[in-house]
Formats: C-alpha cells, sequence, structure tokens
C-alpha cells in the first residue's frame, strides 16, 4: 500500500540515523524505517493536508449564533482552533509518538453547531462545556482499558473495512473540495445525488489546477521519488499562484468557478497577535439547567460515541497504513495513545474549537514517509505558527492539497485484499461500512452500520457463539445512536 515510498525512505534510515542519537532513540526514528528528514518533511505534507480546517472549522462554528445571541467569531474560532490543534498534535506526538496529527474533527463541529446551539438551544459555553465532559469520559474509558478491549474486540475483516472506508471517505473530500464532484441541487429534481465537476465539464481553473496536481502527485509517487507528495504540494501551489495572478479567479464564495477556501495569492501581510478571548469561556454543567438532566446526558452520549468511533477508526486505518501495528493489527503501547487522543475532546472544548480528534487526512505524512512522533511536533508548530502567521497557510489552496487526498485514499485501498468477500457474512458488513464512510461524510456511522450489519449477519450464518460481548454492547449503543432523534423527540 506505502511500499513505493517505503523502499524510498528506508533505504537510507539506518544510514542517517546510525549515531543512534536521543532524538532517534526517543522516537524510534531508525527502529521504524524513517529518518529526520523524512519526519520533517512529512509534517509539514501533514499540516498543509490539515490547514484547511483552520479556514473551515470557523465557517462552521464561528457565525452560529447561539440562544442567548453571541457568535464565537471567525478570528477567535481561526486563532482557537489553531492552538488546540497544535498543543495536541504536539502532546501526541511526544507522548503517544506516533506521526497522526490532531484537531478539530469535522462532523463533531458541525454537532456541536447544529445539533447542540441551532437545535438545542444551548449557549457556546455550555455546548462547549459538553464537550469537556465528552472527553472526560472518553479519557476515563481510556484508562480503564475499554477503548482497548474494543480495539482487540473487533473482527480483522472489520478493520480492514474501516481502513478502506476512511480512505475512500478522504479521497471522497479532495474530490469534493477540488471541485471535480459536486452535488446536484435537489431543485434540479433528478435521482443523480452527484456529477462530475459541473454538468459534467471541467470548466474552473482551481478544479484543473487539481487534475493537475493529481497527476503530478501520482507520476512522482510512481516513480518512487522521495517526499513527492511534498514536491506535488508546493508545484501545484506555485503554479496555482500563477494561473490565479493572470485569471483572478478569487474565492467561490465571491463567484462560481471560484477556489473552495484559500485563495494562492502572496500574502499582504505575514503576522498579528491571534485572538484567543473565546479559549476559557466554558460553562460544564449549564447545559444540564438548560434542558434537563436526561436531554443534557443524551447529548454527552452522542458525543462520545461519535467521538470514540471515529478516532478508533481513523487509528485503525493509519497505524495499517504506515506499518505501524502488529500482528494483530495493534498499535504498540495503544492505551496511551488512546488516553492523549481523548485528552483532544476535553482541550478542544475548554478551547471553544470542538473536539479534537485524531485526523484522516494525517494519511498524506504517512503516505510521504511519517512514521514517528517527530512529524507530529513539525505539523504542530507549524498550527502554532499559523495563529500568528495566518496569511501564510492561506497561500495553499485546498485543490493544491486535495490531490495528496485522493493518492493516500487510492493506497488505502489496498488493504481491501484482506477481506473474504466470498463469505457474504463477512462481505456485506465490509461492504457497509467502507461505502457509508463517504457516502455520509462520516466515519462513526460507517462503522456503526457496519457494525451492526457483521453482528446480525454472524447470527445469520449460525454463529453467534463467535461474537464477542463487545460487539453486541457496540451494535446496540449504535442502534441508540441512529435512534438518537425520535429519542430526543420522545424525552421532550
Amino acid at each position: 500500500m506505502t511500499h513505493g515510498v517505503e523502499q524510498s525512505d528506508s533505504a537510507p534510515a539506518a544510514q542517517d540515523n546510525r549515531s543512534g542519537g536521543a532524538l532517534d532513540r526517543y522516537f524510534h526514528i531508525t527502529a521504524r524505517g524513517s529518518t529526520v528528514g523524512s519526519e520533517i518533511r512529512a509534517g509539514v505534507v501533514t499540516f498543509f493536508a490539515m490547514a484547511y480546517i483552520v479556514i473551515l472549522n470557523p465557517l462552521i462554528l464561528g457565525t452560529t449564533e447561539d440562544s442567548a445571541g453571541n457568535t464565537l467569531g471567525i478570528a477567535q474560532v481561526a486563532a482557537a482552533t489553531a492552538l488546540a490543534a497544535g498543543v495536541m498534535t504536539i502532546a501526541f506526538g511526544l507522548i503517544a509518538r506516533y506521526p497522526f496529527g490532531i484537531a478539530a474533527g469535522l462532523g463533531l463541529n458541525t454537532l456541536v453547531a447544529v445539533t447542540l446551539v441551532a437545535n438545542q438551544g444551548l449557549t457556546w459555553p455550555e455546548a462547549m462545556g459538553l464537550v469537556v465532559l465528552d472527553g472526560v469520559v472518553i479519557v476515563i474509558l481510556a484508562v480503564s482499558g475499554f477503548r482497548t478491549a474494543v480495539f482487540r474486540a473487533i473482527p480483522m475483516s472489520m478493520k480492514a473495512a474501516m481502513s478502506v472506508g476512511i480512505g475512500m471517505f478522504i479521497a471522497t473530500i479532495g474530490l469534493v473540495d477540488a471541485g471535480f464532484v459536486t452535488r446536484v441541487p435537489d431543485a434540479a429534481n433528478t435521482t443523480v445525488p452527484v456529477q462530475l465537476a459541473d454538468a459534467g465539464s471541467i470548466n474552473s481553473w482551481p478544479t484543473l489546477i487539481f487534475i493537475i496536481g493529481l497527476l503530478v502527485c501520482g507520476t512522482l509517487v510512481v516513480r518512487k521519488v522521495r517526499g513527492g507528495l511534498f514536491i506535488g504540494i508546493v508545484a501545484t501551489t506555485v503554479l496555482a499562484m500563477i494561473v490565479e495572478s493572470v485569471v483572478g479567479a478569487g474565492s467561490s464564495a465571491e463567484s462560481p468557478g471560484g477556489w473552495s477556501l484559500a485563495v494562492p495569492a502572496v500574502p499582504s501581510s505575514i503576522g498579528g497577535l491571534p485572538d484567543l478571548s473565546i479559549v476559557g469561556d466554558v460553562n460544564i454543567f449549564g447545559a444540564f439547567t438548560r434542558i434537563g438532566v436526561v436531554a443534557a446526558t443524551m447529548l454527552v452520549f452522542t458525543l462520545v460515541l461519535a467521538n470514540f468511533f471515529d478516532a478508533m477508526g481513523t487509528m485503525t486505518a493509519l497505524g495499517k497504513q504506515g506499518n505501524l501495528t502488529d500482528e494483530k493489527d495493534e498499535l504498540p503501547d495503544m492505551k496511551k495513545a488512546l488516553v492523549v487522543e481523548g485528552a483532544g475532546a476535553i482541550v478542544g472544548g475548554a478551547a471553544s474549537a470542538s473536539s479534537n480528534t485524531v485526523f484522516a487526512d494525517s494519511a498524506a505524512g504517512v503516505g510521504d514517509g511519517a512514521r514517528t512522533g517527530l512529524a507530529n511536533v513539525v505539523t504542530g508548530v507549524l498550527f502554532l505558527l499559523a495563529m500568528f502567521l495566518t496569511p501564510l497557510y492561506e497561500v495553499v489552496p485546498i485543490e493544491a492539497a486535495a490531490p495528496v487526498l485522493v493518492i493516500v485514499g487510492a493506497m488505502m485501498m489496498g488493504q481491501v485484499r484482506e477481506i473474504d468477500f466470498a463469505r457474504m457474512d463477512i462481505a456485506l458488513p465490509a461492504f457497509l461500512t467502507i461505502v457509508t464512510m463517504p457516502l455520509t461524510y462520516s466515519i462513526a456511522n460507517g462503522i456503526g452500520v457496519g457494525f451492526i450489519a457483521f453482528t446480525l449477519m454472524a447470527v445469520a450464518a449460525g454463529r453467534i457463539r463467535q461474537i464477542h460481548w463487545i460487539m453486541w454492547l457496540i451494535s446496540a449503543l449504535f442502534i441508540v445512536y441512529f435512534g438518537m432523534e425520535p429519542i430526543m423527540n420522545a424525552i421532550g
């Protein structure tokens, strides 16, 4: 799956790190077949693949008005998002020592903005208080060993399906964000939900840049060029800046056919002090007073389940992609990694940036050779710098980073060979897991649908005694999760 990258990076690893310095020993750089240079380069790749969250998260959280008539503010959320991502990504790299970037989780931030604030009528401090409680619960589950037990109870076929599904999910994100795949408006009265570009035509400069970038990245990976994905992002960004200076496509928010998020141009300024006024503005138990104990508890349950399985699926996929797992598809020191990751929800909630979790887009850095926590330290430092150098990360358009997501999605697809599609009791749950993730834009949804299907198909195949009790429990919890809206309506 990542053999092309690994072969090019691992050969000089022993030579570059044979001195066995403290940095090498602490992060196990040589032991994992990497080099300091590879880790630094791949850490930069991960940052640029994740940087869009500093632009997108403020658009989701910063403009929604709460029941008190307050908004968090776009500039404030951008600063808080970068701060939380930087702190947690560095912490995960130093403590867990894996190259998995952490930032505000997509889907989780929408859940906070739409369900907790817009629909349930919570204030922003009250909503973020529930996010903090969500993190506390997840950390407790990790410390107790329950999260590790869940990992071990998942059948190999489902772990492979989760990895493939996440690969398709991040590839879909890349295709959609680049405008290569677009949604057909409901007003069109068609049964076709998505289409190629604009009515089947590539008629915008940003999408054309994405296609060129995809070809460049693909060629570099095929040719086994060291740092091919990093080179691809840089080359595509430079091309995008040249094209923008000539055609002036602008932002898609201002005109059709513009750049999706960041407009590639030389920034007029490079710095400024971040506005961190929303950091720490949290009311831990206010939601229980406003909407009642039962309703608030159900909301925490929803956050925990979504957060728990988003992270579990992503860590499984990234570990397998980087060949960091053992023969049981488990990460060494997994409990430590799960505890740190769970703390991301606490930090994200306290910063008013929403729950922070392992980011699937970290696969871009792993695909470019990241194997240790050193890459995470690099990524985290860049996030902290982004608080002060905001215009710089806006130079790289999502259309330049999206090709990497598609390439990595193709790499992760290789794990489908581990699924026995000759057995329908194995094939159907795996298939549902794989397709549900990209189609619903949710890792947790894919895992939930797949787990329920796996349990039911195992019963149908007469293998009821082989089903681990944790699989029964998870399936039951996901049934409650998928029925949350009628349940909430029933309890008022």
